[in-house]
């Protein structure tokens, strides 16, 4: 019976990953395609490098957008059938951007009406992404057992990393063996067409998982919550879940800053530092990096899929230890890493000696991202925030991500043209800054039930009154 608990929790908690996998799948789909964008539009169009920029970001309008309306949606839809529409904004987005001339314009013929519609296609997906990445953790978060939330709400983490990997390979093997001009001119289109298959994968799997406990609470759907409970736990278990679960939400109305201000001041400045300290440059402009180091294209997406492998197996060692050593301690060795990495690469910069020993401190730094900030601030975002606030403050920690990921995305092939060395040890500044933040901020919260969390916070609050 047990095992069949935990099989049930596992296959639930791969779906709702499956959102993770197309967050890390759309937002890096565009390393892959970046260049042709430059190609096909910037350099048709002569327009500046600020331009391609915001095109190559575009989709972090959606997902600021999408984190904003997360809170809403999860509260009122529901975690799942959120979850649903930020499916199927992956499917519109996957095709539109493909061929953003259907309907309106002719094939081929690069203009700036084409290139905001496809920005567009690229806001509509970035919607999704916000919606999924803030409420698949949010899910699972929900959903999982204690003692195994950090592993799981870290999957989540994991399917992120997973759909990137997936997608250096699906970017390469398209670009394999092609000319340039075919890549400028058709590639691309293939690279974002290929985000469908996944997309309508995740739409179809989410008709076959329930709504979690605690959403039915709030809707005061309780007969429903304990049948979700009942798969989950033991019959004591989910008797004692159930209990804490009504308790919470009897014991405090839901004003955003009914459990005070600290602790979203925490939820938001994990969020913004987790994109200060630059991981999404790597991501995003990664084969560009490489072919700065002289790397051919074809050689530098296959350096990104090395880089992606990296990334995977450092996300698996958070899984299998984030409910073992905690959340905090994996998050300061994580910036130290990141520090490292970071002002390696400026030094490299600075000396204009870029090539292989760029490579291994882009590793040392994506690597320490990957063991803690990068799983690590979704497992807290997911834990911290009370019930009956989860989903307005959720939704306010991911839209200050979002926002905090679209100005360092955009920014920087700007601050690259100023100076490298400068910019990279920008990020090797918040990296420093992002440990004693931890250091001196950030609860603990391993092994410890969310009603539980709700209640030292409570009395923390009274306390401090």
């Amino acid at each position: 019976m047990k095992n069949q608990k935990q099989l049930y929790i596992i296959l639930v908690t791969l779906v709702a990953t499956l959102g993770g996998l197309l967050f890390g799948y759309d937002t890096a789909v565009i390393s892959g395609a970046e260049g042709a964008l430059q190609a096909y539009f910037a350099d048709n169009l002569n327009l500046s490098a600020l331009v391609h920029g915001i095109t190559v970001s575009s989709a972090l309008i959606g997902c600021i957008i999408g984190g904003l309306l997360s809170g809403y949606l999860a509260s009122n839809l529901g975690r799942k059938y959120s979850l649903v529409l930020a499916a199927v904004l992956f499917l519109v987005s996957a095709l539109g951007s493909a061929f953003p001339e259907v309907l309106f314009f002719t094939k081929g013929e690069p203009t700036m009406a084409l290139l905001v519609t496809f920005n567009l296609y690229r806001i509509i997906g970035g919607i999704g992404v916000g919606l999924a990445s803030a409420v698949s953790p949010m899910y699972i978060g929900e959903i999982a057992p204690p003692e195994t939330r950090g592993s799981l709400v870290s999957l989540n983490q994991f399917a992120i990393i997973f759909g990137m990997l997936v997608v250096y390979f699906v970017n390469w093997g398209i670009a394999k063996g092609q000319s340039v001009a075919w890549v400028n001119e058709t590639g691309w289109r293939y690279m974002f067409l290929s985000e469908a298959i996944p997309a309508a994968l995740f739409l179809f799997l989410l008709f076959f998982v329930p709504e979690t406990p605690r959403y039915l609470v709030s809707k005061q759907q309780n007969e429903k919550a304990k049948e979700i409970l009942s798969k989950i736990y033991d019959k004591t278990m989910a008797k004692a879940t159930m209990f804490e679960i009504e308790k919470s939400f009897d014991e405090k109305k839901g004003k955003l800053f009914a459990f005070g201000k600290r602790i979203i001041v925490i939820g938001v400045l994990l969020s913004v530092f987790q994109q200060f300290v630059g991981i999404n440059v790597a991501l995003y402009y990664a084969p560009r990096i490489f072919e700065s180091m002289g790397a051919a294209r074809d050689a530098s997406m296959f350096q990104t899929i090395i880089m992606g492998l990296v990334n995977v197996v450092f996300t698996l060692i958070a899984i299998f230890t984030v409910d073992k050593f905690g959340r905090k301690p994996l998050l300061i060795i994580g910036s130290i890493g990141m520090t490292v990495g970071m002002f390696g690469v400026a030094g490299m910069a600075f000396s204009n000696a870029i090539g292989i020993g760029t490579l291994i401190f882009i590793i040392i730094y994506t690597a320490s991202f990957m063991m803690s900030w990068g799983p690590i601030v979704w497992v807290l975002i997911a834990e911290i925030f009370p019930n009956k606030i989860r989903g307005q403050a959720v939704a306010i920690a991911v839209a200050a991500q979002w926002a905090a990921n679209y100005f360092i995305s955009s920014t920087y092939p700007s601050m690259m043209e100023f100076s490298g060395g400068l910019t990279y040890s920008f990020y090797g500044i918040m990296s420093i800054l992002s440990a004693l933040f931890v250091w001196k901020m950030v609860p603990e919260t391993k092994g410890r039930s969310l009603e539980e969390l709700e209640s030292i916070l409570v009395r923390n609050k009274r306390h401090s009154a």
